[in-house]
This record gives C-alpha cells, sequence and structure tokens, in this order.
C-alpha cells in the first residue's frame, strides 16, 4: 500500500476534488453525479471525482491510500461508498476547491475502484466552519486499487447529511 496523502487538507463549500485532466477544471457538482445513486462521490465525469465533505469550510482529517487489491473494509467508518475510476491523464491530484493546494497521486492510466470512507459528517455539518484552533470533527479516507469498471454502490450510510446527498444523486 502507498500512502500519498495523509494530514489535513482544506475543504471549502464542503468539497475536494481529484482531477486527472491537466487541461480541464475538472467536473462541477451536477455533471459528476449524473446516474449515480452514490451522492457523496461524485464518478459520472471522465477522470474526475467530485467529493463532498460534513464541514463546509475549514480543515478535515484526510487520507489517501493506493493499493494493489480491494483493502479489508474497516467497520469504524460511519459512510462508506464505492465507484469505479479512470484517469484520463499521468497527472492525477486530489486538488482543494479552487486549486488552492494539490497532492499528486501518480496513479497510472487503468480502471479503478475507488472506496470512499467518512466519519462526523453530521458533527462536521452543524459545526459548518472549523477554525484552526478548534479540534478536528470530520476525518474521511479514499481508496483507489485496480479493479473493471462497476456501479456505483452505498455500502454503509448513517448520517443525516450523506442520506441528503445520495438523495439529491438519486433524484438528478
Amino acid at each position: 500500500m502507498r500512502t500519498p496523502v495523509s494530514g489535513e487538507v482544506h475543504v471549502s463549500y464542503s468539497q475536494l476534488y481529484v482531477e486527472s485532466d491537466p487541461e480541464g477544471p475538472g467536473a462541477d457538482l451536477d455533471e459528476a453525479f449524473v446516474g449515480q445513486t452514490v451522492g457523496i462521490c461524485g464518478a459520472a465525469a471522465p477522470g474526475a471525482l467530485f467529493l463532498v465533505t460534513g464541514l463546509h469550510t475549514g480543515d478535515v482529517g484526510f487520507t489517501v491510500e493506493v493499493h494493489e487489491e480491494p483493502p479489508a473494509l474497516d467497520p469504524d467508518w460511519e459512510e462508506v461508498v464505492e465507484v469505479s475510476f479512470r484517469p484520463v491523464s499521468a497527472h492525477t491530484a486530489l486538488v482543494e476547491w479552487a486549486g488552492w493546494d494539490s497532492w499528486p497521486l501518480d496513479l497510472p492510466e487503468a480502471d479503478y475502484r475507488v472506496r470512499y470512507c467518512a466519519r462526523g459528517m453530521d458533527a462536521a455539518h452543524d459545526l459548518d466552519t472549523r477554525s484552526p484552533d478548534e479540534p478536528q470533527v470530520d476525518s474521511y479516507l479514499l481508496q483507489f486499487w485496480p479493479a473493471p469498471p462497476a456501479s456505483d454502490r452505498i455500502i454503509r450510510q448513517t448520517s443525516g447529511i450523506a442520506a441528503y446527498w445520495h438523495k439529491s444523486a438519486q433524484e438528478g
């Protein structure tokens, strides 16, 4: 396993992205979730993922892992979804809103399964904005492994805010 991101990243408007098209801006909210049942990890736009967080503005705990095979599912995560993803270039990165910062993920152009896990989304949504001197409220794990394309799926959903986003995606 490789861990290209581990620590805190800044979110604005409850958003983070995985982008692989160096010429494009990634996916917007509507484009990212077209035809999906999952509402917190939009994978409908080629080469991009749109990640939703509970916190509106501030730093969240965030880890990205790249595996050679499907990792075990940790029961401590409150929200768990899976989607398929294929980078459109060799320049895939985790990107903050407006491109303020980014972290290279070094993913070859291949088909991946992606698991997005979250903890503390409702508490973070209620907080809305986290100042630097406040403790971390929500955290996220994004895992990639090689796999053929498959339907998106909700594995675990416990929070009201995740339920809201899932319903929003399903109603299109």
